[in-house]
């Protein structure tokens, strides 16, 4: 079933984006790189909260050469989760204890959400993408880490499309079938350090809304609910040279013309990003909870 955010079908919107792509041969929509992904800007710095540490990964939005000491790949990998061959050399993001802990933003669980838990790491269910791996790292406002928590997360896959039996399956979910399936959707809870690693893919887009991420955070009966964005740039990266994104044409909302994180400081729902030498990016951020 096709899922419509506004009064136009979201089908049509990607449907006129490929053609648009076919007609130009695609070669107007490389932006950075060739075929195989974006190359970077070459600046190669870390992102001053250790998940660039000796990897080269970038300059902490993912759009680094990444040829510095860790070897980085120059490249976006493809193919999911599985294409994470290096993941035990990724570096730790939390390397150091969190700082300046100013809280969250609230923001609305949306009608996508499943009541189901779906506890484990991997949440792709074998479908590709971008592999990511999303580290979070819960903390109160005085920088003290949350222990046993539950943190969930749920996104779309790289059509845009939601999985789950939802409170909206019309609008959520571009394929009936889909409400038996669970890609991107997981939960786990936090150790000591108020950590806990997902290993995904980059989401997909949809209309009127930026490309983000929905998670929970519950603890002895309450929770907070908000979402994660990513740097613009690189967005436009993704879906400029990714082959697996670029098809899709680029998202019809940024992260400053969305009704939902445009209210508040953008900032505080920006994950910070690197690549890692297997081409997979690390996506990491504090989340700054009042439970």
């Amino acid at each position: 079933m096709t899922r419509i955010i506004d009064t136009a079908p979201l089908l049509s919107r990607r449907q006129a984006a490929r053609t648009l792509l076919l007609a130009l041969g695609g070669a107007t929509l490389y932006a950075c790189g060739g075929g195989g992904g974006a190359k970077g800007d070459g600046t190669g710095a870390g992102d001053g909260t250790g998940a660039g540490d000796g990897t080269g990964a970038g300059n902490g939005t993912g759009t680094g050469t990444g040829s510095g000491e860790g070897g980085a790949a120059t490249t976006w990998a493809s193919g999911g989760t599985k294409s994470m061959t290096d993941a035990a050399s990724y570096p730790d993001p939390f390397a150091t204890p969190a700082a300046a802990c100013v809280l969250a933003i609230a923001a609305t669980e949306g009608p996508c959400t499943e009541a189901a838990d779906q506890v484990r790491q991997d949440i792709s269910e074998g479908y590709t993408g971008l592999p990511m791996r999303l580290a979070l790292r819960v903390v109160d406002d005085e920088c003290n880490p949350i222990g046993g928590a539950k943190v969930k997360v749920w996104h779309t896959q790289i059509s845009g499309s939601y999985s789950g039996d939802t409170p909206n399956n019309g609008m959520c979910l571009e394929d009936a079938a889909d409400a038996a399936k669970h890609y991107f959707r997981g939960a786990q809870t936090t150790d000591d350090s108020g950590r806990v690693d997902f290993d995904s893919c980059f989401p997909g887009w949809y209309r009127g809304r930026a490309i983000h991420i929905h998670f929970t955070v519950s603890l002895a009966g309450r929770s907070f609910t908000s979402q994660l964005v990513f740097e613009q740039s690189l967005v436009e990266e993704i879906f400029a040279a990714h082959p697996e994104y670029k098809g899709y044409g680029q998202p019809d909302t940024t992260n400053a013309t969305d009704n939902i994180v445009s209210r508040g400081d953008i900032a505080l729902y920006t994950l910070t990003t690197a690549r890692m030498t297997d081409g997979a990016m690390l996506a990491s951020k504090d989340l700054v909870v009042s439970l």
